[in-house]
């Protein structure tokens, strides 16, 4: 990606920008929330698997009605009422997700010409310390800052 991507489209007000770059931002958290979902998911997967060996451990220790409980109660149980852990991630992918995904990027395309992190990058200008090593713009910056010797 250019430098010339991230910069605000011509006419761009500063309220825009920091609107558009909220709505990212929200849309980053759900990301992040959807990640914690997968690994709920995931999580539950192991957990039951661990119940299942529970009871043939429990079973071979001679506690019958232990082991015929946990297979009974526990093993294969919906988290949710009819749902296992994948019918939640695919719900939640397919509505709010899905929902939000879509909202940011159709917003972020009428508003600021697609362009992804124009906040942030107008904010990593503002913050860096300009011709200083590891505050480059840009990689292709950094890359020819290597090749020229220091003195």
């Amino acid at each position: 990606m250019t430098h010339s991507e991230h910069h605000r489209p011509d006419g761009t007000d500063d309220a825009t920008v920091a609107a558009v770059g909220k709505l990212t931002e929200a849309l980053e958290t759900v990301e992040r929330a959807r990640g914690h979902l997968y690994s709920f998911h995931q999580l539950t997967g192991s957990a039951d698997f661990d119940l299942g060996d529970a009871a043939e451990l429990l079973e071979k220790a001679g506690h019958h009605r232990a082991a015929d409980r946990v297979r009974a109660e526990l093993v294969g149980r919906n988290v949710l009422e009819g749902r296992w852990t994948f019918q939640v991630v695919e719900e939640y992918d397919d509505g709010y997700y899905g929902v939000v995904k879509a909202a940011e990027r159709d917003i972020r395309n009428e508003l600021v010409a697609g362009r992804r992190h124009v906040y942030e990058a107008e904010l990593k200008e503002a913050r860096r310390t300009h011709g200083r090593p590891g505050h480059e713009a840009t990689p292709h910056q950094a890359v020819s800052n290597e090749a020229t010797p220091r003195e």
